[in-house]
């Protein structure tokens, strides 16, 4: 199958934060875009610039030459793939779906091993890069299934970002999201620790920022995040809640590896902490300042 713009229908579901952005950079390439989303609002400007808007998730993958997901959570990726009016009972042969959610290497493995046994082809893509890297297409993604497929699918990939890099079977793709996680996880930490030591010690942060920024200590999450924290700016980037979702998907994988990992065990504890006690589960990671701001 050969996947191009004016050529392939894409079907997308999951207007969010990030997929809204995602799913517009397809539509500009010139894809055809099917979407589908629980709220309908929330695909409203996609429609307005030319999408089609299918009112299920069968209409939409029967309509689809390629699908493409970016939900919530694992049980949301089960629900849309192997439901019983679910994408994989729905798409004709040979279609390709891509779950750019972050979910469970084990879902991952059970959703291409479903698809190949109805005709079809998988791909486990989740990304990093947050609202900034969906909305200015720079999200790195990390793809886990067939070589073939992967080539097939990564000039579209690469629409939404430049970092496109096949990891592995099916499933690694999620493995290598785990990766990811856990490093965000020991940085967000870290950069909140520095802030509150600057403050404390009598400092401008934002000087103090100049300065570690562009050395050693430099980050994506030390230099896009600080200064959200620091102007108490907690407005969704990426959520708690779905940070939260990540780190227990992998503090799971890891205990099952029987590896130890007690930095993100503590950043887990410190983010159920914020959710429980500052009601922080819908705001964006960098709420996680909150509790140690003055």
């Amino acid at each position: 199958m050969t996947i191009a713009p004016g050529v392939t229908t894409v079907g997308f579901i999951g207007t969010g934060v990030m997929g809204r952005s995602m799913a517009g950079h397809l539509l500009d390439a010139g894809y055809d875009l099917v979407v589908f989303t629980r709220t309908k609002a929330k695909a409203d400007d996609l429609v307005a610039r030319g999408a089609r808007w299918a009112s299920t998730v069968s209409e939409l993958a029967a309509a689809s030459d390629v699908v493409i997901t970016m939900v919530g959570y694992p049980a949301d990726v089960e629900a849309v793939y192997l439901g019983e009016d679910g994408v994989i009972a729905s798409a004709r042969p040979r279609t390709l779906l891509i779950d750019m959610t972050t979910s469970t290497p084990a879902l991952a493995v059970r959703i291409d091993e479903e698809a190949l046994a109805s005709g079809l082809r998988s791909l486990d893509a989740p990304v990093s890069g947050g609202d900034i890297g969906a909305r200015d297409a720079r999200l790195t993604i990390m793809v886990g299934g067939d070589p073939d497929s992967f080539a097939e699918a990564e000039p579209l990939l690469r629409v939404m970002g430049p970092n496109v890099v096949h990891q592995g079977a099916a499933g690694a793709g999620q493995h290598t999201k785990m990766s990811n996680q856990i490093a965000i996880a020991g940085t967000m930490i870290g950069v909140c620790e520095a802030m509150a030591y600057a403050q404390n010690a009598g400092l401008d942060p934002h000087q103090v920022l100049k300065s570690i920024g562009a050395g050693s200590a430099g980050s994506w999450t030390l230099t896009n995040l600080a200064p959200r924290m620091l102007a108490g700016d907690f407005d969704p980037g990426f959520y708690v809640k779905h940070f939260i979702k990540d780190m227990r998907i992998a503090l799971t994988s890891a205990r099952e590896m029987k590896l130890s990992t007690p930095g993100l065990e503590l950043v887990l504890a410190q983010y159920e902490r914020l959710a429980e006690e500052y009601e922080g589960s819908d705001q964006g990671t960098q709420a996680l300042f909150r509790l140690y701001a003055k």
